[in-house]
């Protein structure tokens, strides 16, 4: 018998609390895209001049965009975050948001930007978001919280070498604050290969790498090279296994090499890379075994949080309490900080097991 998630959440909390709050960490979360419309408001009232309107950066429950119109929304987000404050402003928010959703763990991700406006650096931005993330710390929430520099596509390589050589600089100098390097942006623009010998790099380094692989159709060509480095982690990999299923030969690398998924349900959908819910590739690396990790994309942009993308999953593929349990917990094993953080993680999620789920729940059988 299946019992969905919404019957357990009506019927097992701690503390008042919805069971979901000890389960989630976020491992793919973009800075700019996680903002709500609670700090976008604060952020516009500065600005008034720009006259940005919220439905502008935001595509509510119910709209869908395509892939192109969702990035045009980054560009007019990006004009009311110049400044090193901002960053602070947004980075502060966002985890306060991700920790109010009992989110415990959580790996942001951004592209370093500069803004001569403002004076703004690359590096000025990468200080503001980890002087957000301490400041956070300093708060004492209870939430751990690590940083990935992201390469925008868009850029081109040159400009990739330079954040390769940012990200070295925080890796070496801030501990396991800054974890690895996110390769993102317009898939459309570009060529994985004009970025594999700064990944190289990054990876001889030390720095994970968490890749969006497989974002749009046929660029099987690009996702054979990149799969070659191996990456980490893989972002979406919508159309790993449109072809062939799982008879296809880039399937076969990344089972391969165990490397784990992150999947964006509510983005994918709202995006259109992706027809349904029902249809969203997460049901295939589920059923196979093969690890993934729920994850928002971008919260704010989205309209969605990490709790409702595993309400999607267990309501959408019949996810009984203790799958859920499961596909959080398993997860904390596709993190990027160290293993004693992941062993903490793991001993923090088995002593709380016993005590959220009652023997009525846990004795469910799948």
């Amino acid at each position: 018998m299946f019992i969905k998630l919404k019957v357990l959440l009506s019927t097992v909390n701690f503390r008042g609390t919805s069971v979901m709050q000890f389960l989630i960490r976020e491992l793919h979360a973009h800075l700019n895209g996680s903002i709500s419309s609670v700090t976008m408001k604060k952020l516009m009232a500065q600005k008034p001049d720009l006259e940005i309107q919220n439905e502008m950066t935001v595509i509510d429950k119910g709209q869908k965009r395509t892939l192109e119109e969702c990035f045009q929304m980054f560009h007019m987000i990006h004009q009311i975050t110049t400044r090193p404050e901002d960053i602070f402003l947004v980075t502060k928010d966002v985890i306060k948001e991700f920790a109010a959703d009992g989110v415990k763990y959580l790996e942001l991700r951004s592209t370093p930007r500069e803004e001569k406006t403002t004076g703004m650096t690359k590096r000025k931005y990468v200080e503001a978001v980890l002087q957000g993330i301490s400041a956070c710390k300093e708060e004492g929430l209870d939430i751990d919280v690590r940083f990935l520099l992201s390469i925008d596509r868009r850029g081109g390589p040159v400009v990739a070498k330079d954040t390769v050589k940012l990200a070295e600089e925080f890796f070496l100098s801030h501990g396991e604050m800054v974890l690895g390097l996110d390769l993102s942006g317009d898939p459309t623009v570009g060529h994985g290969k004009d970025f594999l010998e700064s990944l190289s790099e990054a990876r001889q380094s030390g720095l994970k790498l968490a890749l969006h692989i497989s974002e749009v159709p046929n660029q099987e060509e690009e996702t054979r090279l990149l799969l070659g480095l191996p990456p980490d982690r893989i972002g979406h990999g919508s159309f790993l296994t449109s072809a062939a299923g799982d008879s296809c030969e880039l399937v076969q690398l990344v089972r391969q090499h165990r490397i784990p998924l992150e999947l964006c349900l509510t983005s994918n959908v709202k995006g259109q890379t992706t027809p349904s819910y029902k249809q969203h590739h997460f049901g295939y690396w589920y059923i196979i075994g093969h690890p993934v990790v729920l994850c928002t994309d971008d919260k704010g942009v989205f309209a969605t949080d990490l709790s409702e993308e595993y309400h999607l999953a267990a309501d959408t593929f019949n996810l009984t309490p203790e799958q859920v349990w499961n596909l959080s917990y398993e997860s904390i094993n596709s993190i990027f900080a160290s293993s004693s953080i992941k062993l903490n993680l793991q001993a923090k999620w088995k002593k709380l097991k016993p005590t959220i789920f009652s023997p009525t729940v846990s004795s469910v059988s799948c």
